[in-house]
């Protein structure tokens, strides 16, 4: 909770000034107490204490360490923790602890600098109790003994201000006015020469004072031994020896080296060399060879913790003559110190609706080492969703820049990558992970834009027909799927009542029985809703298509069956292998397999004379007719469907050969023979009148049908179900001529031998794919029944032309 407080606060920020121009500014002694009152910041601020709270205010500093905290009921500031400048500030002249002042709701930062103020809790100390100085007898007036100073902890005023001699002796006096590089040293002068005869060795305490109140102060016994005449003492080469030193230069070595000379002889020639003052903390870092001078490293240095360290070495002969000089060492930065990154807020998870601009991390970066090697720059790797933005100094902003999708990421792992300016360069990495929490933004998607199912027609109630399939990108409730049938439309009636949807997994069943003659297709509309809030939805059409069984046999339309006597057809006698005497025309209410219709030659007067067309139904001559053939043969033919099992129907016929068609008689058992001539003329009259009379009303069928097409197409009816068409084509065959709704174009050619009577697309209405629970129908279009009649079927090999041979040979009753 706190952290999205944080958040909140921070977002707040960024349309607020960032902070005040100048930092609020207080002093305070060290060693306070924990709990003193340093002063009211809240006055100072311009704010009142109901403000500070309720605008959550807190400190933040940039190491994290809290010397200070805020008293919301006052808006004081207090004291945390003791506070020890000498820890804190070391040597420094000046010791400011700063840190920031934040306010939420809205943010605002204020800068507070406080100031640590030094008292006079140390007491100079001398590096060593007793210190021995040996002094030629021939020294002369004014000459300067250095000598190893106090250290005090403390600085400014309270730190060392004077030295003095106790008692006071008549030979020297101390100097503290020395200066090398602004630093003072203390020094013994001789006021009076010195003879070792008189007195060969002079003790006094040496004091140091501090400028505090009440004044503090240390001691150290000097013991003067007087020498005998060495006149001469060594000499360095220079006043100040400067050297520089990587801060990673390995222990051991050689950082410059000293030297001294003597213009004495013998052992006052002699020189060899130490630290003056080896207690200080500088001094553990380096060793001196007394012989040659050389001052080497004991450990390594660290840049960050002393930037430099003074020595002093001395160079006495043997004699007892010495000489001081100066050492500066400056630590080169090296770039040893990788950027440091501290989060001060982070919020995981995100809604994936997040918006924009949205702080996700706060944190601040800094690097202890100097210069270059100090200076970072921060940035985060390929990433298309988020960036990194400065907010306030050192302090930067993880925040969103595009729109999240969990169902594209689920989880997001940032890397922020800290890195200084260093050679090589540092750097330091911060692993964010970012979890995406889901919102319902995704409807459910069907695995097929349609499905088509196939159940047999004549099937057991409740069978299942299929399954629909849909999938929601989301996760938990909003990705819990539940199927149901809705209406096409919202005005619609309900949906089909033969047709079922499982809720939970989608299984598909039909609840009766259908029959593929009644209805060929259903088209419900399936919706798949989510469990989210608000639900999401997508709706899916379902098309159940009825196979056809075999449950119905063929029916022959020609020649007509329903009278008492098989019709008689025509052959001459003359009439070569091949000729055609007529076709056996049936249909088949089934569809597909099932009313393919083969035909075959049941039994015949003479078998051998006659051959059936298995696909065409056309009954040929097998051979030419000879006189021993008999004159009426009866014909037998057998249509057969392709269903399993198979069904049948049987055709009679019966064809007389004749010689002269002038003769014909058709008697009902019997033909005539008298009068050939004449009888021929009457049959040739009586078929020329027969196809005037189909011409005629094939044309007033053609335009019945398109007036009845017209009126139908207009008022949204269907002229005939598929219950009634049967009926109708039998209906049909009886009367020897086709229904009018079953009307076809004619067209006519010229020429005497190749006048044709060719039969177009038969001009039918739509019947209806799917008929409703009540007997009703839909708009919907569907193809004929597969039992209609057509041209393709009469003349399969002429692609429904008729010639007029083929014309003559059919005969309609």
């Amino acid at each position: 909770m706190a952290t999205a407080r944080q958040v909140l606060c921070l977002c707040a920020f960024l349309s607020l000034p960032l902070a005040r121009a100048e930092p609020i500014r207080y002093s305070v002694a060290e060693e306070r107490e924990s709990g003193s009152v340093v002063a009211n910041v809240a006055e100072d601020a311009g704010l009142t204490p109901a403000q500070l709270s309720a605008r959550r205010a807190r400190l933040l500093s940039e190491d994290g360490r809290q010397h200070f905290r805020l008293d919301p009921g006052t808006g004081r500031l207090v004291v945390a923790e003791r506070l020890d400048r000498e820890e804190l500030c070391g040597q420094s002249a000046s010791c400011t602890l700063a840190f920031e002042l934040l306010l939420a709701n809205p943010v605002q930062f204020f800068r507070v600098e406080v100031a640590v103020e030094d008292i006079n809790d140390h007491a100079p100390v001398f590096p060593e109790e007793r210190v021995t100085i040996k002094i030629p007898e021939t020294s002369n007036l004014g000459s300067r003994f250095p000598l190893q100073g106090a250290r005090d902890l403390d600085v400014g005023s309270n730190s060392i201000q004077a030295y003095s001699i106790s008692p006071e002796i008549k030979y020297f006096s101390v100097s503290f006015e020395s200066q090398i590089r602004g630093k003072k040293y203390v020094e013994l002068v001789l006021e009076k020469p010195l003879d070792r005869e008189k007195q060969a060795e002079v003790d006094f305490s040496l004091i140091a004072m501090d400028g505090g109140s009440p004044p503090r102060s240390g001691t150290t016994q000097i013991h003067i031994v007087i020498l005998d005449a060495n006149d001469n003492a060594p000499t360095f080469s220079q006043e100040i020896y400067v050297g520089q030193v990587l801060e990673n230069t390995p222990e051991g070595s050689v950082v410059l080296r000293v030297v001294a000379t003597d213009q004495d002889a013998g052992v006052n020639g002699d020189i060899s060399y130490q630290f003056s003052q080896a207690g200080g903390h500088s001094y553990s870092a380096f060793e001196i060879d007394p012989i040659n001078g050389e001052i080497k490293l004991t450990k390594s240095l660290d840049f960050e913790a002393a930037e430099n360290h003074e020595l002093s070495v001395r160079a006495t002969d043997g004699g007892g003559l010495s000489t001081i000089c100066r050492v500066l060492v400056e630590v080169v930065d090296v770039n040893d110190n990788a950027p440091e990154v501290m989060v001060n807020s982070f919020s995981s998870p995100l809604p994936e609706d997040t918006l924009p601009g949205t702080v996700v991390a706060l944190f601040t970066v800094r690097d202890r080492d100097a210069g270059a090697n100090g200076k970072i720059s921060c940035a985060l790797e390929d990433q298309l969703s988020f960036s990194l933005r400065p907010a306030y100094k050192n302090y930067f902003e993880l925040v969103t820049v595009s729109a999240l999708d969990r169902e594209e990421t689920a989880r997001y792992i940032l890397t922020v990558t800290a890195s200084d300016a260093g050679s090589p360069p540092l750097t330091t990495t911060q692993t964010f992970t970012v979890d995406i929490s889901d919102v319902n933004d995704n409807a459910p998607v069907f695995s097929q834009t349609s499905y088509t199912m196939y159940v047999r027609e004549n099937n057991v109630p409740t069978v299942l027909a299929g399954t629909i399939s849909a999938v929601d990108a989301d996760m938990g409730p909003n990705a819990k799927v539940t199927y149901s049938l809705v209406p096409a439309h919202p005005t619609e009636q309900p949906p089909c009542s033969c047709i079922s949807v499982n809720s939970e997994n989608g299984d598909v069943f039909v609840l009766r029985p259908l029959d593929y003659e009644q209805v060929r297709q259903i088209e419900v509309l399936v919706s798949a809703s989510d469990a989210g809030s608000p639900p999401l939805s997508a709706n899916v059409t379902v098309r159940l298509v009825v196979v056809d069984e075999n449950d119905n046999a063929p029916l022959v339309l020609y020649p007509s069956q329903d009278t008492s006597s098989p019709s008689s057809e025509l052959v001459p006698v003359s009439a070569e292998a091949g000729y055609l005497i007529t076709k056996v025309v049936a249909v088949d209410a089934d569809s597909g397999q099932n009313s393919w219709l083969s035909y075959h030659l049941l039994r015949a007067t003479d078998p051998g004379l006659f051959v059936v067309g298995a696909q065409s139904g056309e009954v040929r001559l097998r051979r030419s007719v000879t006189e021993r053939d008999t004159v009426t043969q009866k014909l037998v033919v057998i249509v057969r469907d392709n269903g399993q099992p198979p069904l049948s129907a049987t055709a009679a016929m019966s064809a007389l050969l004749l010689s002269d068609f002038s003769d014909v008689r058709l008697p009902h058992s019997s033909l005539a023979t008298e009068d050939e001539g004449g009888s021929l003329t009457i049959y040739l009259i009586i078929s020329l009148v027969f196809v005037s009379l189909l011409f005629l009303v094939s044309t007033a069928a053609f335009v019945i049908c398109k007036v009845c097409k017209r009126k139908e197409l207009k008022d949204g009816h269907v002229l005939y179900g598929a219950s009634n068409l049967q009926s109708s084509l039998v209906d049909a065959a009886a009367a020897g001529t086709l229904p009018h709704t079953y009307c076809y174009e004619i067209s006519l050619t010229t020429g005497s031998g190749n006048s044709e009577f060719k039969f177009l697309k038969p001009i039918l209405p739509s019947l209806p794919p799917q008929l409703h629970a009540t007997g009703g129908v839909t708009n919907n279009e569907q193809d004929f029944p597969c039992g209609l009649l057509t041209m393709e079927d009469v003349a399969p090999d002429n692609h429904g032309v008729l010639s007029a041979e083929q014309f003559n040979s059919l005969s309609f009753k």
